[in-house]
């Protein structure tokens, strides 16, 4: 049955879950409180569609890891108290979730929902011919640079046709440009994908425009939900009131600036940053996708330019650049790929990933009847989003989803 939804937040969840309801038959309202769609967190991430590595951040042993962390100058985790309970409850979740048995629950739900994702982003690639945003299937490699790190992770390698165990001296077969030393080995996943996600959130805008069942409202706060008798009625925009009859919450972790009484929404924001490299023809880049596991780096070719990611700072709410976060970035990457760009033109970004402290999302219906969330995927934004907005639509529609929903809704949340 098709019905009219309204959307808060214009980043690549909102658009994608958009998108989805539109080829269902629904009317969409994108309000995004920017001027331009894709333009916060979506805007320069880590561009790998990494839909085999999904385990969450939250593991045994991860508390212990940070505390060591914390202690060098190139941690890749930086923690910052403030006097906000929202960061003091995230955090005290987040080391309730560090349990094996927690982890690998949790990592099968992320990656029931990346196969989904998957598998959407390809059927519209396919059926619609989405493209124009320099989708690869280039394969991913993660590099070792411990013994034990790198031991651990071979024996959870249970299916040598998707994942294999590499040497160094493999690793460097498999990627030249690759400056080898100091990685013990790797393992390397053939069907992960690459992809610019703020040229997806620019292709997905125009095709919306271009379906005649959506209409955008930028440079817009939602400033209140209006509510009554259990169910939302409408939405304020400064003076302006815009009755809805189903809304999505998909604004990231701004999300909690709109929550509703007895709707408390565990985020927060994980501070991560990138560099955008350009590549000439002088350089010698990498095509496979690269995680420099222990520094925590990863490293997308897109297009023509090596897009270098990193860092977890828990710091709050400020989303500027630091320049010694950033120097890090680039120092590391000048190690790994020296001749892979133009380091001294490269782009730098800040962006807020928001998160729950399991590392699983939230999608589907809230306490209210007509509230829907789709929100919460942390660093696999990009990676979730296709299958997220599938879920949503199918779900609003009053159609059986397409995988099994447990761990992954609000109410269970």
């Amino acid at each position: 049955m098709a019905t009219q939804v309204c959307i808060i937040g214009g980043g690549v969840i909102g658009l994608a879950s958009a998108y989805a309801l539109v080829r269902a038959g629904h009317e969409v309202t994108v309000i995004e409180a920017r001027d331009t769609l894709g333009s916060e967190t979506s805007f320069a991430n880590g561009g790998q569609l990494s839909y085999r590595y999904v385990a969450p951040l939250a593991d045994k042993g991860v508390p212990l890891q940070a505390i060591g962390w914390l202690l060098r100058g190139d941690s890749p985790l930086k923690l910052r108290p403030r006097l906000d309970p929202q960061q003091w409850r995230w955090m005290a979740a987040f080391i309730g979730a560090c349990r094996s048995s927690v982890n690998q629950r949790n990592a099968a739900h992320l990656l029931r929902l990346a196969t989904l994702s998957q598998g959407t982003l390809q059927q519209w690639r396919e059926d619609d011919r989405l493209d124009g945003f320099d989708w690869r299937r280039n394969g991913k490699l993660v590099t070792f640079r411990n013994a034990n790190t790198f031991e651990y992770a071979r024996s959870k390698v249970t299916n040598v046709l998707q994942q294999q165990v590499l040497t160094a001296a493999d690793c460097a077969r498999l990627e030249p440009a690759l400056a080898t030393d100091g990685f013990v080995g790797g393992i390397y996943t053939p069907n992960e994908e690459v992809a610019d996600c703020h040229a997806f959130c620019q292709r997905l805008a125009a095709r919306l425009d271009a379906s005649g069942r959506c209409r955008f409202v930028l440079g817009r706060k939602v400033t209140r939900i209006r509510h009554v008798e259990g169910a939302v009625q409408a939405i304020e925009l400064g003076n302006e009131v815009m009755p809805v009859k189903q809304l999505v919450l998909a604004a990231g972790h701004r999300s909690t600036q709109l929550s509703l009484p007895g709707l408390s929404l565990p985020l927060y924001p994980l501070k991560g940053y990138s560099l955008s490299v350009p590549i000439g023809a002088q350089h010698q880049a990498p095509n496979v996708s690269i995680t420099d596991y222990d520094r925590k780096v990863v490293y997308a070719r897109i297009g023509e330019q090596l897009r270098v990611a990193a860092m977890v700072d828990i710091v709050g709410f400020d989303a500027g650049l630091e320049p010694k976060r950033l120097a890090l970035i680039k120092r590391q990457a000048l190690e790994t790929f020296p001749q892979a760009g133009d380091y001294t033109h490269a782009l730098e970004w800040a962006g807020m990933r928001p998160a729950t402290p399991t590392g699983v999302p939230l999608i589907g219906a809230s306490l209210y009847r007509n509230l829907w969330l789709n929100v919460g995927h942390g660093a696999l934004g990009f990676t979730l989003a296709c299958g997220s907005g599938q879920l949503l639509a199918e779900l609003i529609g009053q159609h059986a989803p397409s995988i099994d929903m447990q761990g992954l809704t609000p109410r269970a949340a």
